[in-house]
Formats: C-alpha cells, sequence, structure tokens
C-alpha cells in the first residue's frame, strides 16, 4: 500500500539541509579552482541537498522524495540545455552559478549517483534502525520461561 505524503516538520532533516547548503556553498566560492570535485560532486551533493529540502517538510517514503529531487535536477539540466538552444542567458551571476550555464550529461549522472546515495543513506538508517530495535526487544524479554 502506498503510504500517503503529509505535511509536517522535521528538525533533523532541516540541519542536514543547512549543512549540506553551507557545504554547496563553500563548493562553490572556495572550491571554484577544484575543477570536476566542485562541478561533480556539487551535483551530487546538490541532489541530496534538494532531498533533505523535502524530507523538512514533507512525510513520505525515501523513494518518491528522492525520485523528486532526481527530478529537480534534471529540470534543472533541461533548462540550460534550452535555455543553450534557444540562446538565453540568466543575466544575474549568482543565479548562473546556482543554476549553472552549460547542459551536461555527467550532470544527470552526478544526480543519478545523489539518487542513488540518498536511497543507500535511508536503507542504511532504516538497517540500523531495526538493529537497534531488535536489541531492545531482545532486552526486554525474559531469559527463563515461568514454570
Amino acid at each position: 500500500m502506498i503510504r500517503a505524503m503529509r505535511w509536517r516538520f522535521d528538525p533533523l532533516s532541516l540541519a542536514w539541509a543547512v549543512a549540506l547548503f553551507v557545504l554547496l556553498v563553500l563548493l562553490a566560492t572556495v572550491g571554484a579552482r577544484w575543477g570536476w570535485v566542485r562541478s561533480f560532486f556539487g551535483d551530487v551533493l546538490a541532489v541530496v541537498w534538494v532531498y533533505f529540502v523535502f524530507k523538512t517538510a514533507i512525510g513520505a517514503r525515501a523513494w518518491p522524495l528522492a525520485l523528486a529531487a532526481l527530478g529537480v535536477g534534471c529540470a534543472v539540466e533541461l533548462g540550460q540545455y534550452l535555455a543553450s538552444a534557444w540562446h538565453l542567458r540568466i543575466p544575474n551571476r549568482a543565479l548562473r552559478i546556482v543554476l549553472g550555464s552549460t547542459a551536461d550529461w555527467w550532470d544527470v549522472v552526478a544526480y543519478v549517483i545523489g539518487f542513488a546515495a540518498v536511497l543507500a543513506l535511508e536503507a542504511l538508517r532504516n538497517a540500523v534502525r531495526s538493529l537497534r530495535e531488535a536489541k531492545a526487544i531482545k532486552a526486554v524479554r525474559p531469559k527463563t520461561s515461568a514454570p
């Protein structure tokens, strides 16, 4: 059964979103000379950041939120391609840095890696949670049965 999405506030996801935003800003400014690390790793982190922004306000499973974050990345890439094809240019320099100005298939690969990283992180988090619950249940069970 598909669980419905609902509005909520998750402070831990907000903390992750803020931390990733700071890291993305540092990559865009301080890491401007780092070449592929800035561009490729920044695109991977951008999808993870969008996921945590969505997760801050929307209660849903990881799969649809991660897919929506991937969709945002691909929509930005499509916008870059269309802007290039129609010879449009974003006049604001900061917005050009954030959204990018040239379409590249490697960016889509980075977005897919970010999508996979989100799913892997959530699977790891769920596995750790299940392990903790199993240990808690085992600790509560009596060691011997009553006669």
